[in-house]
């Protein structure tokens, strides 16, 4: 596990933005990677002069990222592999509809649980 950690900290004017730390003061900056469906993102990772030890993290999301659905960026540490944040776009007008059939379908399944559990719950009372 990775002792570094990202922070977010804003999403501005397409850009996202994060504070990166965990590292030793005096060590090379992270080596952070940032991925899109598998595909590498690029990405800005600068020193926080008034932190040491603290680097800025931006992603700028350019138009070619945005299509309808779900787009969920990661931001991995390269030398260990592990996810240490991500960030979801979520675009386009079918995809409400596919959220409320989606929350519909998750009610149902609770309510049949919740019924299950009830009769379980009776059953072993008796």
């Amino acid at each position: 596990m990775s002792d570094i950690q990202v922070e977010k900290t804003r999403f501005v004017a397409g850009t996202w933005e994060g504070v990166v730390r965990g590292a030793l003061q005096g060590e090379d900056a992270p080596d952070i990677h940032v991925t899109l469906l598998g595909e590498a993102i690029e990405h800005s990772l600068t020193a926080d002069p008034d932190t040491p030890g603290q680097w800025v993290l931006r992603v700028p999301v350019k138009a070619e990222h945005l299509n309808d659905g779900v787009q969920v960026f990661l931001i991995q540490d390269r030398a260990g592999g592990s996810v240490l944040a991500s960030f979801t776009l979520i675009t386009g007008e079918p995809l409400e509809d596919d959220i409320r059939v989606e929350v519909e379908l998750l009610r149902a399944e609770l309510d049949m649980l919740k019924r299950a559990f009830r009769r379980h719950c009776l059953e072993v009372s008796q």
